[in-house]
């Protein structure tokens, strides 16, 4: 069974960092994509940046160059390392993983089926 868990969200000011976690149990990296997503108040959930076999990596053109998906295999977690944060980043944050069965990696919240709870990110101005 796979279960996703977030962590590390918080309250920063614009232009400052922050690391988001995601504990992940029954997936296997190599053989699932994982990805972040964030959802703002009153919008749609949209992708953020996802990752397979723990070296290809896609991101959406609103983060690209401020923020950086990783993964530790020994650890089990996927981590978004989030820089130069801007007034239009907070939002919940989530983790999707998918089986990974071949294609291109993508970010659409529909290709993922299984997701976290979030965690919620605030950027202060």
């Amino acid at each position: 069974q796979v279960q996703l868990v977030e962590s590390g969200g918080g309250s920063v000011q614009a232009g400052g960092s922050l690391r988001l976690s995601c504990a992940a149990s029954g997936v296997g990296y190599r053989r699932y994509w994982m990805g972040w997503f964030r959802q703002p108040p009153g919008k749609e959930r949209e992708g953020v940046a996802a990752i397979s076999d723990g070296k290809t990596t896609l991101y959406a053109s609103s983060v690209e160059g401020r923020f950086t998906i990783s993964q530790d295999n020994a650890k089990n977690t996927l981590y978004l390392q989030m820089d130069s944060l801007k007034p239009e980043d907070p939002a919940m944050y989530y983790c999707a993983a998918r089986q990974n069965i071949g294609g291109s990696l993508r970010l659409q919240r529909e290709w993922y089926p299984y997701w976290g709870q979030g965690t919620q990110v605030t950027v202060s101005s």
